[in-house]
């Protein structure tokens, strides 16, 4: 039987590399996203590569959608052995309070986190049983160096709060499976070159998924409530 991976944001950027990559692994990854009619030009070219590949709507700012997704899965699949938290939003600088936290507005915090952080945390709860009755789990949080304590920070609060606060998510999780085969972790892919991370930046997309892979398919014994880059870990 098939291992079953769900990847959120999955249409494009990351998201949509790294359900290919796992696909290519032999995984039926359930790409989720909001509109998935949209994406039938991007999702065929998956299925011409003959990828198992199934897309699913969800918007993981909306509990009912979670709610609405989870059901789904549970009764088509009964299971899921990977999760990735990849879906993500920095909308900072169209806000307005891209430089400076005196400028960052309370509905850009409350928007960043739905999305960042609240939904991970929801789905995560709420995937978790079916990968605890099969006593597997690989479950990842796309984090980022931005959200680094040990690090001084400045501009894009709203973006940075909502990853620090989503690698206390992954510690808290990772601190109640200890002595099971689920692996609960964080992982920076580095600053990439997709929508979000803009034509300028250091990294392409290949390399960002390598590390998001590599803790999708930790091996028995893995880490588990660590924070990673390039397969190394890094200071919270």
């Amino acid at each position: 039987m098939k291992k079953i991976a769900i990847v959120t944001g999955a249409n494009r950027g990351l998201g949509l590399a790294t359900s290919e990559a796992l696909a290519q692994r032999g995984f039926k990854v359930l790409m989720t996203m909001r509109n998935p009619d949209k994406e039938q030009k991007t999702l065929n070219a998956l299925k011409m590569k003959n990828l198992d590949v199934v897309p699913m709507k969800l918007d993981v700012s909306q509990e009912k959608s979670i709610n609405d997704f989870v059901e789904h899965v549970r009764k088509e699949y009964g299971f899921v052995d990977v999760l990735i938290n990849n879906a993500g939003i920095l909308i900072d600088k169209e806000d307005g309070g891209n430089q400076s936290i005196f400028k960052t507005k309370s509905s850009t915090i409350q928007k960043t986190f739905a999305v960042n952080t609240l939904g991970p945390f929801l789905l995560t709860q709420k995937i978790f049983p079916l990968m605890k009755q099969e006593g597997y789990g690989r479950i990842v949080n796309v984090s980022s160096g931005m959200a680094q304590l040990s690090h001084s920070q400045s501009a894009s609060a709203a973006y940075r709060l909502s990853k620090t606060a989503l690698n206390m998510v992954t510690n808290l999780f990772a601190s109640e499976v200890e002595g099971s085969d689920i692996c609960v972790n964080s992982v920076s892919p580095g600053w990439v070159r997709t929508d979000m991370g803009g034509p300028n930046a250091d990294r392409t997309v290949e390399q960002g998924i390598k590390g998001i892979v590599w803790a999708a398919t930790l091996p028995k014994g893995g880490p588990n409530g660590k924070f990673f880059r390039d397969q190394e870990a890094i200071e919270w």
